[in-house]
């Protein structure tokens, strides 16, 4: 990969490659889950702590795919089957990974393979004259005749452990790159007439390994392109397919209508009849009924009530909670905030460490001054309030129901309710006064 980071640790959609392969294990159920490692383990090991990995088997040198089986034999059980997945092929499919664990038993091996236009660089599947599975062969230890098989191996299998240990136990590193394969044991079951039941691959996508950066983005666009496919099945208009990222996972009401370039992340739940615009960011939020989220705005943790309209170029961050009906313009920003119902900030303001009551206007250009350098202090505004453009709400702060900040005033004091507070310097006129001249 030609990178610091570990193979199985690049991302794909935000997440790592591994993490793919360990949820659609844990769809099965297994008994348990064990990783074999080798390059940066420590560093794989961080990253998917907390996942559900029962065992990790150190690799310590990089013999080959039956060398690192070997390395996980004395975690298994001989009365289990095994089923053996890669750290690199992250988008194998649950459903094809039922199919294959049903095909085997105590005496039967399952095999999936997949059919490539050019099998280049894989292993290739040799058959006999009525179609029996008879051996698998690398790359490089093929004849000209057996590069032209169209059937490539994907290395997942899943067999019976007692037999998997005899058999690991005669591999031999007689090949052209001196390493112990995995996949040799495909020629033991046949000659011990252990039946080996193939299955071919639904879709190429689903078993892509990936060992540089084009084959990384080539799978991530496969992501993309799935997960576009199931949110229209679903009934979500996507305005360009191609064009959308979901990093986590993504629940839609009906009639949600969502633009180019936008990417969600974490747990979205989005609400009947949403409109998204383009180039939005979305991050672990709930979304209401009949909200519309304008172009460019980006929204963290946040809950946004029915009815409401936000951005363009809005910023909703960790905290803010808007109740119905409320109205959040351009170049607005909420932190840690709740506002209540139909309450408005429609341009360029700062809204943080506040309770908003209803119907609350925010005039233009104001802000919340919630930070003194040491804590954060909270600011209150009650149903109906209104500030006026430019104004500076010092906190700790509580402004009464009804009552009108006038613009260009800083608010150091609390307010009662229904009155004009004006706290701004006294405007002087200066006659004769004459405008500074640069010196030619």
């Amino acid at each position: 990969m030609k990178s610091a980071l570990p193979k199985v640790l690049q991302p794909i959609a935000g997440k790592p490659l591994l993490s793919y392969v360990v949820k659609a294990a844990q769809f099965l159920a297994p008994t348990a889950i064990h990783v074999v490692y080798g390059y940066g383990g420590e560093q794989v090991r961080a990253a998917m702590a907390g996942t559900g990995i029962s065992s990790w088997l150190l690799q310590a040198e990089q013999l080959g795919t039956g060398h690192a089986m070997q390395q996980a034999l004395p975690a298994l059980s001989d009365d289990h089957l095994v089923l053996i997945l890669y750290g690199d092929v992250p988008l194998v499919n649950p459903s094809t990974l039922q199919d294959l664990v049903a095909g085997a038993d105590s005496k039967t091996l399952s095999l999936l393979t997949v059919m490539l236009p050019d099998a280049t660089g894989y292993g290739r599947v040799i058959r006999d004259v009525r179609g029996k599975v008879q051996k698998i062969v690398e790359e490089k230890d093929t004849t000209v005749r057996q590069r032209k098989i169209k059937e490539a191996n994907t290395g997942v299998m899943v067999l019976p452990v007692h037999l998997l240990r005899k058999w690991l136990g005669k591999l031999r590193n007689r090949n052209s790159q001196g390493e112990y394969y995995l996949t040799d044991v495909i020629a033991m079951a046949v000659k011990d007439k252990i039946k080996v039941e193939p299955f071919i691959a639904p879709s190429i996508s689903e078993v892509r390994g990936i060992n540089n950066k084009l084959q990384l983005a080539e799978v991530e666009a496969q992501y993309r392109a799935q997960c576009a496919r199931d949110l229209m099945i679903a009934g979500v208009t996507l305005i360009d397919p191609a064009r959308i990222d979901v990093r986590g996972t993504l629940h839609t009401g009906q009639d949600v209508v969502i633009d180019a370039n936008v990417i969600f992340e974490g747990k979205v739940i989005l609400g009947d009849r949403v409109h998204i615009g383009s180039s939005c960011i979305l991050r672990d939020c709930e979304i209401a009924a009949d909200v519309q989220i304008n172009a460019h705005c980006i929204l963290e943790d946040a809950i946004v009530g029915a009815g409401a309209i936000i951005g363009p170029f809005a910023r909703l961050r960790p905290g803010a909670r808007l109740s119905s009906q409320v109205h959040i313009g351009n170049f607005v920003e909420v932190k840690n905030s709740s506002m209540g119902i139909g309450a408005k900030a429609n341009h360029l303001a700062y809204i943080g460490d506040a309770t908003v009551g209803a119907r609350v206007n925010i005039g233009a250009g104001t802000i919340i001054a919630n930070y003194d350098g040491a804590k954060k202090h909270h600011t209150t505004l009650c149903d109906d309030a209104q500030t006026g453009s430019n104004s500076v709400l010092v906190a700790p702060l509580h402004i009464g129901k009804g009552a009108t900040v006038a613009a260009g005033s800083t608010v150091t004091k609390d307010v009662p309710p229904s009155v004009l507070a004006v706290a701004r310097a006294k405007q002087v006129n200066i006659d004769g006064w004459k405008r500074p001249k640069k010196r030619s």
